[in-house]
């Protein structure tokens, strides 16, 4: 028998490791994992994705059956390893478990991480632009919308118009036509407010979003954008990324 003797070959490792982010999505949402790949993918950083079950119709009682898995499916994100920046992604989802409450679940299965949601990351976003006046739109339905109304009124954010799809189903809300999305988005009745909130991750925006905003020429935001902005600038990226809206220029 021929013995093959080993060749050992030193190897060479990185000088520098990539912030490592992680994004809790939902089982049904077919947008945010695409939408942060368009971004994150040009960026320096490595984003992992895990899934958390949600049930429909859309709902608050639905929604609020996510908060018992929310630690577990964050520790399957390379478990036992540190993960800079986590997201939450599920805008009407964080607020009806409560952002403080999505926080401490995610921290406890990855103590240390920056922690973000849709919402928070907006709410950050309203305040880095200068925005007072809000005109929301959102696909949910009535019950939700009350809820999301709701959680402006107590933040004290002033919204000035609402405009809803009424959409039932999570999966549906991902079916919403580009094209038709932002014939519907541009001719909005806005005038009176400062800019223009899309909330849900699910709702295929982002790459039009820019488009509205040149044509309403005020500032567009949506719960994906807010989101990847607030997780890009939390591991040190501060460089403008164009093509999706102003807030991502600042």
């Amino acid at each position: 028998m021929m013995t093959v003797k080993s060749n050992y070959i030193k190897p060479k490792f990185k000088k520098k490791i990539n912030p490592k982010v992680g994004l809790l999505a939902l089982s049904t949402d077919l947008t945010i994992e695409n939408d942060f790949q368009s971004i994150c993918q040009k960026l320096p950083l490595d984003l992992f994705v895990n899934r958390i079950h949600n049930e429909n119709p859309l709902t608050k009682e639905n929604l609020l059956k996510m908060s018992d898995q929310i630690e577990p499916v964050t520790e399957k994100i390379l478990p036992g390893q540190k993960i800079n920046t986590i997201a939450y992604g599920c805008t009407s989802g964080t607020i009806a478990i409560g952002e403080d409450k999505v926080k401490e679940k995610v921290q406890l299965a990855k103590p240390g991480s920056y922690v973000t949601t849709p919402i928070t990351s907006a709410i950050k976003a309203f305040t880095k632009m200068s925005v007072k006046k809000i005109a929301l739109f959102t696909p949910y339905p009535e019950s939700v919308n009350k809820t999301i109304l709701e959680y402006f009124n107590r933040k004290n954010i002033n919204i000035i118009s609402f405009s809803t799809f009424n959409i039932d189903l999570d999966e549906d809300i991902a079916s919403v036509d580009p094209e038709y999305l932002f014939e519907t988005l541009i001719k909005l009745n806005i005038s009176h407010a400062d800019s223009l909130f899309i909330s849900c991750t699910a709702l295929p925006v982002l790459e039009i979003l820019d488009e509205i905003e040149k044509k309403i020429n005020k500032p567009v935001f949506s719960s994906n954008q807010t989101l990847i902005w607030d997780v890009i600038r939390s591991v040190g990226y501060k460089s403008p990324v164009e093509g999706y809206g102003k807030l991502l220029r600042n």
